[in-house]
């Protein structure tokens, strides 16, 4: 019988400073469609509660008429989403889904790692999606300055683009192919006033027992594939080519230059002990540098794909699509990284095409294969 995930969704809202996540937030716990939402924010008063909308409170949360739900978090944010599970289950708050506000320049890697192995909530939360809000009138001088930006861009599964009116469609247009360069598979939305509708900001991952072909695709960014997608790529050279030396000057060249990506795609199944061999070469090579790796993959000998996705070196329960109606068999693999060549990640990839070199020793079977690190 297949299991049922009944951990609650967290999404995490991160974004450059000014962006406007307080504005939004002050929308979405006003707004009676988001539901019985959890936002677990450092300071609730910073978002500026309308008193007539409070239906209770107390020194650490504020219930909404709306059914929002706002905590600040005191301390250490495991204990805070503890605390806010242990209340859940004893009946004194009621809340489907979680939303986690982070500071401007927050890297939103310790929080994801947080989610996963810490044994105080790892049983009761799961990951539901990474939303960064790009400013589009700061936003490329916030790119030039702050290396933490690029990455809170790179991590992303959807960017929200504030403030696009004060810009013109030149710019608007330059800054949305920037973007797209850090991270081709994030989705795009445009925030009117800081307004989005919330069903829009989640359910972005397919980590997702139940989850269709077609949000695989998008979450993989299949329909708006990289320039650099490594499907049918026949001339891939033999050996990696030396990264170049990486200068500072006035351009964005600098930081979003750190950030490379690569994609592939295997039109066979996968065999299991090739695809952990190669995951766990990179990630005892590159663990630190890896901003994010997602895919699905049909490993031989299975009847189901599974879709898998990291950050840095910890890496989610692959979950197995026991249901999956879809009738393409190809595995698809992305990475997102920083500081390696984007020559290296293709290369790195492309092993996945190819079996691994056998050797018997001793009447034990040897697997070899070579990363271009």
């Amino acid at each position: 019988m297949e299991s049922h995930d009944d951990r609650v969704p967290v999404t995490l809202l991160t974004g450059f400073l000014g962006a406007g996540k307080t504005t939004l937030l002050s929308h979405l716990i006003r707004d009676p469609e988001a539901g019985r939402i959890a936002v677990v924010m450092n300071e609730f008063g910073d978002v500026g509660l309308d008193h007539d909308l409070i239906e209770a409170a107390t020194e650490e949360t504020v219930l909404m008429q709306s059914g929002c739900l706002c905590c600040s978090i005191r301390g250490d944010l495991a204990k805070t989403m503890a605390s806010l599970m242990a209340r859940r289950k004893r009946g004194e708050l009621a809340f489907d889904r979680v939303v986690i506000e982070t500071t401007g320049i927050a890297d939103p890697g310790p929080i994801h790692h947080t989610l996963i192995v810490d044994d105080l909530i790892a049983p009761h939360y799961r990951m539901d999606g990474i939303v960064t809000l790009v400013d589009a009138a700061n936003g490329p001088r916030t790119l030039d300055a702050q290396f933490e930006a690029v990455n809170q861009v790179a991590m992303a599964d959807l960017l929200v683009i504030t403030k696009a009116d004060l810009v013109t469609s030149p710019e608007l247009a330059r800054f949305k192919a920037r973007l797209h360069g850090i991270n081709s598979t994030a989705r795009h939305l445009f925030a009117d006033h800081g307004q989005i509708a919330p069903g829009r900001l989640f359910n972005l991952t397919a980590m997702r027992e139940s989850v269709t072909p077609d949000a695989v695709s998008d979450w993989l960014g299949a329909s708006s594939p990289a320039p650099d997608q490594l499907a049918g790529l026949s001339d891939l050279a033999p050996k990696a080519t030396a990264a170049k030396p990486l200068t500072i000057g006035g351009s964005h060249d600098y930081h979003d230059s750190r950030i490379g990506s690569a994609s592939i795609e295997v039109a066979e199944a996968i065999p299991a002990d090739v695809f952990d061999l190669w995951l766990d070469t990179l990630i005892a090579l590159k663990g630190p540098d890896i901003l994010r790796m997602k895919g699905i993959v049909h490993v031989e000998g299975i009847e189901w794909p599974f879709v898998f996705h990291g950050v840095q070196h910890i890496f989610d329960a692959p979950v197995p699509l026991k249901s999956w109606s879809g009738t393409d068999t190809a595995s698809r693999v992305v990475v997102i990284a920083r500081d390696i060549d984007k020559g290296d990640l293709k290369a790195s990839l492309e092993t996945l095409r190819m079996q691994p070199q056998q050797a018997r020793t001793d009447g034990m079977m040897v697997h070899s294969t070579e990363m271009p690190f």
